[in-house]
């Protein structure tokens, strides 16, 4: 049995026999909820009494939102390229915080109860180390408390910084370095570490025998579109902010933090980005939205599965239910992974014109590394 696998980008790879119709070309600008899309609302209470039929036992999770069924008639139509493919029967979304000290307990009760085929967690093969991180870890605590960690990679901190320039190049590395502080401080916590629900995921699915997959798009894509999506006075500001968080005082207790299982700390984040920054709303919060439906319900890992669960933060649990109730099928993994096409010897002439910023880049980050290294080791509070 395969135990862990990703949907980038293997899922793209065999098309089916006989060749059906292409689907039509749009341009990878998947549509957000409208304003008045609540899914709440709309499935609550469908999914309560769903719940209450086939697993009594997880009712006091639907009845506050933290566990949702989707069923497959609920599902979006499925286009003539795809017909071969067999969805999911039922996708069963546990909403998480990611620091809250329940959320473990709620991912182990859904997986034990339901036994799914799949277990899809909002992770890329960059962070599956999360999954399997030991109170033992050395990484310092400023990089371990967040999403952008660069401890994340089971490659170890180099695995992730060259995974991070082959996939999103410079400014991914660099933005992730960044929001690895960050999106600690905006955390605030120092007590506990994140993801807790990720490593009681793995650890469930392993012991009922379902495979586990990475149903993220990778954080090095992610950061590298958001970096491309704004102007150029957007990104100086955005750089500002970020390092001047570093150097201010939490702003959330860190009692909060373990209390509240209402927020995604990581959510939160991207939201007050995003307040500032719209353009950043596109491919930090809707196309990972919509990138995680289609892990649940039309990669190859979940094809023809009986049930699927999704461990995810609240905070999308709005966006990947509407993308997975309204997906019409005009976009594919590859529209939201942002394949680059080369010509002729265009890497030639951007390695040559890349080769003086790399190292500058280089050295500067790890300076920056060396620092929080420094910081950690001496015991000051971020």
């Amino acid at each position: 049995m395969e135990i862990l696998t990703s949907s980038f980008p293997l899922f793209t790879s065999n098309p089916p026999r006989p060749p059906p119709p292409s689907p039509p070309r749009f341009s990878a600008k998947p549509p957000p909820p409208p304003p008045d899309f609540n899914f709440r609302a709309q499935f609550l209470t469908e999914s309560r009494s769903a719940i209450a039929r086939t697993h009594p036992e997880l009712l006091d999770l639907a009845e506050g939102g933290t566990l949702v069924l989707i069923r497959k008639p609920q599902f979006g139509p499925v286009p003539a390229w795809r017909t071969d493919f067999v969805e999911p029967e039922a996708i069963w979304l546990v909403g998480t915080n990611h620091l809250s000290s329940r959320a473990s307990s709620d991912v182990e009760r859904v997986v034990r109860a339901v036994q799914p085929d799949n277990v899809v967690v909002e992770l890329c093969r960059s962070r599956a180390g999360i999954m399997y991180a030991s109170v033992d870890d050395e990484e310092p605590q400023q990089l371990r408390n967040g999403m952008f960690s660069m401890s994340g990679s089971r490659d170890g901190f180099l695995g992730a910084v060259g995974r991070s320039i082959d996939l999103g190049g410079q400014t991914a590395l660099a933005l992730r370095l960044l929001l690895a502080v960050f999106s600690s401080k905006v955390a605030s916590d120092g007590d506990r570490r994140f993801g807790d629900e990720f490593r009681a995921a793995r650890k469930a699915s392993e012991e009922i025998g379902a495979q586990l997959v990475l149903g993220d798009r990778p954080i090095e894509i992610t950061l590298e579109r958001a970096w491309n999506s704004l102007a150029w006075n957007e990104k100086f500001s955005l750089l500002t902010s970020v390092i001047g968080g570093i150097t201010s005082a939490p702003t959330v207790s860190a009692e909060s933090s373990k209390d509240s299982n209402d927020e995604d700390g990581t959510f939160q984040l991207y939201d007050r980005l995003s307040l500032t920054y719209p353009s950043l709303l596109q491919p930090l919060i809707h196309e990972r939205d919509t990138y995680l439906s289609w892990s649940l319900k039309r990669s190859k890992a979940v094809n023809g599965s009986k049930s699927v669960v999704g461990v995810i933060g609240k905070g999308h649990m709005n966006g990947v239910i509407y993308a997975l109730v309204s997906d019409l099928g005009d976009l594919r993994f590859r529209d939201l992974a942002g394949y680059k096409k080369s010509s002729g010897n265009e890497w030639i002439n951007t390695l040559a014109r890349s080769l003086i910023r790399d190292t500058v880049i280089g050295v500067i980050l790890w300076a920056l590394y060396e620092q929080i290294m420094t910081v950690s080791e001496m015991g000051i509070a971020p």
